[in-house]
C-alpha cells in the first residue's frame, strides 16, 4: 500500500487508477465546453450560469482525478 503521506509532486507523478483517468477526461470535457459556451457573446444569462457551473464543475473534477493514486 503506497503511504498516505506522498507530497503534491510524488502524488502527482504516481500512477492514477483507471477510473480516474476517466473522470480527468471527463471533467477536462466539462470545463471545455462550460468556457466555450462563455466564450459566445450575446447568450441568455441561464445559459452563461450553467456555463460558469460547468467550467467550475469540470475544473475540480480534473484536478481531484489528478491527485488520486492507485493503490496497487
Amino acid at each position: 500500500m503506497i503511504q498516505n503521506n506522498l507530497s503534491l509532486a510524488q502524488r502527482l507523478t504516481a500512477p492514477t487508477p483507471k477510473i480516474f483517468k476517466i473522470f480527468r477526461i471527463v471533467g477536462l470535457s466539462l470545463a471545455a465546453a462550460g468556457g466555450a459556451i462563455l466564450a459566445v457573446p450575446a447568450m441568455p444569462v441561464i445559459l452563461v450560469s450553467i456555463a460558469g457551473y460547468m467550467t467550475v464543475a469540470g475544473a475540480v473534477m480534473t484536478a481531484v482525478s489528478q491527485v488520486a493514486v492507485d493503490g496497487n
